[in-house]
Formats: structure tokens, sequence, C-alpha cells
């Protein structure tokens, strides 16, 4: 790994051991270099210096909510802003917990696009009406429930 200009350049095997990491962060440091050849050493020095540079983020548990009798919903929100307002609206957005995503589209109208979790309809209404709605430069604000999921995964890197 190289840092050229605040950029990381990642050579092949930094490549191999973020894609072993995403199939399985269980695995040891001894099981990933006896995939790619190298000591266990190298791993942990590899994973250690890609965690320092935040190319490594977090390692995390996903749960399955409802199978353990979590129940919510699930709302796609766009939120059209006048363009002064949009990045505060934006970040405003994201300091919520109800708040999963927040991404800014530029097509006929600048919009901030939220994916929200809410246990019931009655909580994803207060949360717009009083959390989102009352944001300085909000126009509007279309939610659309999601009333079945047919995938949602992670984005996987391919190997160098």
């Amino acid at each position: 790994m190289k840092l050229k200009k605040q950029a990381v350049s990642l050579d092949s095997l930094d490549w191999n051991i973020l894609q072993a990491l995403q199939e399985n962060a269980k695995q040891t440091y001894t099981e990933i270099g006896r995939r790619f050849g190298v000591a266990h050493s190298t791993v942990y020095d590899r994973i250690k210096r890609m965690e320092e540079n935040n190319i490594i983020k977090k390692y995390t548990a996903v749960v399955d909510l409802e199978k353990v009798g979590v129940k919510y919903i699930t709302a796609i929100m766009t939120v059209f802003t006048d363009p002064k307002e949009s990045e505060n609206a934006a970040r405003k957005l994201s300091e919520s917990k109800e708040v999963l995503e927040v991404s800014t589209s530029l097509s006929e109208e600048l919009s901030i696009i939220a994916k929200v979790v809410a246990k019931d309809q009655d909580k994803l209404h207060s949360f717009i009406a009083q959390k989102v709605a009352p944001l300085p430069g909000v126009l509007r604000i279309r939610t659309s429930i999601i009333t079945r999921k047919y995938k949602e995964e992670e984005l996987l890197i391919e190997r160098r």
C-alpha cells in the first residue's frame, strides 16, 4: 500500500485481503495468509495499515431483524430542497438515528435521497413532520414505503 497525494494505492495482495475479509471477516490472519501464500504477520500488517488509513472502516454483524422479531418499516424519502440549503439539510438528516443512508442527486432538481426506518407508519409520519419538513430549504418531500425487498447487499470488491 502506497500513499500518493492523500490517495491510497493498493497492490494485488491488499485487494485480495479486502475481498477475503468481505467474504468472511472472522477468518484468521493465518487462514488468509495460507490462501494467498504469505505469512500471517504480513496479513496482520496489511490489515492494520488499511484500518489506520480508514480503508477498512469497521467490522460488523449483519443481523436478520425479522428472524429475531424486530418489526420495522423502511422508506425511501426524496427531499426536494432549495439548492442553497441542500448541503445543510443532508448533514442534518445524516444525524438522525432513523436515517440509514443519505445521498444527493442532480437531475432536473436538486434532491436528497434518504433510506429511513421506523417502527410503524405513525413513527415515520412523526419523523417526517417533526424532523424533516422543518429543515431550512425543504420544498417538498416524497416518501415511498418499501413493501418487499428482493435484494439488499453491500458492494463486494473484485480482485484486481
